[in-house]
């Protein structure tokens, strides 16, 4: 048995589509849906990502503004320009991109971005709304996630489900989302102190891996017919390319692709979706504005 493979690009390019649609008829009725975008420093892996959302933006239609700001930009001056888009009204989502050079504290700019205009799903108060079931926006690679299940064909409700990765990115979100009463899924959060982590494994139904170390999950640590999300991308060291590294996910995906009945592959899995959910929120942000 060889899995199947769970596309993000194809998913990804399924919704931007849809979201194509949708934006023209907001647009015919008066409203331009706007995403800004600041970019701090250099970070080579941020670039390419921001690159990305443009892309995403202009293929569906929405306005796209950028900032980039130099590594050396205090933290007063970054707080002006979160300011000056929160008091925008043509602006509707905002995002500033991590990491952050270590000289700015994370926490403190985005909780400065309004929770209406947090479109990445960071803020306090996004996440609470998540945590009682009212959310105001997904988070963006969980929800990313889900969607390709969902898309995967792949049932929900009553199955196992093991997330490797507790992170407030990833890892808890995700755990939160997945038990909520509308997916009805049984939960279990794994990290690198657990114990009896392969059993745990190896009793999933689901396995969501998130946990930032190359090729973690083994094929020994899937039971035959599960289904496996990889969620990590890292670079490692590879002989005989161009850039002399590769990119490989949190999953041995060669071992694990045998084993289980439909999987994520790095890249073009869940990376694509993250940015699909973007533009999502970003609407679901314009729409909201509509209808106050």
């Amino acid at each position: 048995m060889s899995a199947e493979i769970i596309s993000g690009k194809e998913v990804s390019q399924q919704l931007k589509e849809e979201m194509k649609q949708e934006v023209a008829g907001l647009k015919a009725e008066g409203l331009e849906p706007c995403l800004a975008v600041i970019l701090v420093g250099d970070n080579p892996a941020s670039k390419v990502y921001v690159s990305s959302k443009a892309k995403a933006c202009e293929y569906i239609g929405i306005k796209s503004l950028e900032t980039r700001l130099p590594a050396s930009v205090n933290v007063e001056a970054l707080l002006e320009v979160i300011d000056g888009y929160n008091k925008d009204p043509s602006v509707h989502g905002i995002l500033c991109q991590l990491p952050l050079p270590g000289h700015i504290p994370e926490t403190k700019i985005l909780r400065a971005v309004l929770p209406e205009k947090d479109v990445d799903c960071f803020h306090p108060f996004n996440v609470g709304l998540l945590t009682i079931g009212e959310a105001r926006f997904l988070p963006c690679t969980p929800a990313g996630v889900i969607e390709l299940i969902k898309r995967g064909g792949v049932k929900i409700e009553g199955q196992d489900v093991v997330i490797l990765g507790r992170s407030n990115i990833v890892g808890r979100p995700l755990s939160n989302m997945l038990d909520q009463r509308d997916m009805n899924a049984t939960v279990t959060m794994c990290h690198t102190k657990t114990k009896n982590l392969k059993e745990r494994c190896l009793a999933a139904d689901i396995v969501i891996v998130a946990i930032g170390k190359p090729e973690f999950l083994k094929g020994d640590m899937v039971k035959e017919g599960a289904v496996v999300i990889d969620v990590g991308i890292n670079r490692v060291e590879a002989s005989g390319t161009d850039a002399g590294y590769k990119l490989v996910g949190d999953v041995a995906f060669e071992e694990v692709k045998e084993k289980a009945s439909a999987i994520t592959p790095v890249p073009g899995g869940v990376g694509p979706m993250t940015i699909a959910m973007l533009m999502r929120n970003t609407l679901a942000a314009a729409k909201q504005t509509w209808n106050k």
